[in-house]
């Protein structure tokens, strides 16, 4: 009986390996590969755009409300500043008063704040912002119909600007004295308000 299964066996085991010598793998006939689905769904939605809107710019009117408002804003911060002797900042102060005196009308005022300014900014060595106060104070001269004390304000603040260099500030200088030469036969403005002192940290400036 062993020996039945042996033969059984060896016939098996040799038949197999003939089938797999007379039919190599190599000889498989071998399919191409199944390409990738495709999604182009994303293809058929429009190109993103961004919408252009238009922002209107918003324009704050200034009634007198409104104006007193900020006066009386720049006035505290420029009395706190005097206080706590932040001069070179109250400087500025009031230079923004001067300028919203001058858009007022309100010519002494505007001179006043202009003359303390001026003050601080020589002390503070602030030599573009004393520049700048000189040009608004010829402006205020000349809007008196003060045309020669203008000019010497004006002739200051050139001579100012050519000793430290200045050369942007220069430029301004001379368009300001082109335009007050063009403009000099205009009605000087009458009317005057007196203003109030913002500190007594520094004694007002006649000129």
């Amino acid at each position: 009986m062993r020996y039945f299964l042996l033969i059984i066996l060896c016939s098996v085991g040799f038949n197999a390996s003939a089938q797999w010598y007379y039919k190599p793998f190599s000889k498989h006939t071998r399919y191409p590969q199944m390409a990738y689905a495709r999604n182009n769904s994303i293809k058929r939605l429009p190109a993103p755009t961004i919408a252009k809107v238009k922002i209107k710019p918003i324009t704050i009117e200034h009634t007198p409300y409104v104006l007193a408002m900020i006066e009386e804003s720049v006035m505290k911060t420029a009395q706190h500043n005097m206080r706590f002797h932040v001069y070179n900042a109250a400087s500025y102060n009031f230079s923004d008063l001067a300028q919203m005196y001058m858009k007022q009308n309100r010519l002494a005022e505007a001179k006043w704040f202009l003359l303390q300014s001026i003050s601080i900014s020589r002390q503070q060595n602030d030599d573009r912002h004393t520049i700048a106060n000189l040009l608004d104070l010829a402006t205020v001269k000349a809007d008196y119909g003060d045309y020669a004390q203008a000019k010497q304000d004006l002739a200051e603040a050139r001579q100012l600007a050519v000793s430290r260099g200045l050369t942007y500030d220069l430029a301004t200088v001379d368009k300001k004295t082109r335009y007050l030469q063009d403009n000099k036969f205009n009605t000087p403005r009458t009317e005057t308000h007196f203003a109030e002192t913002a500190d007594a940290g520094i004694k007002p400036v006649n000129k």
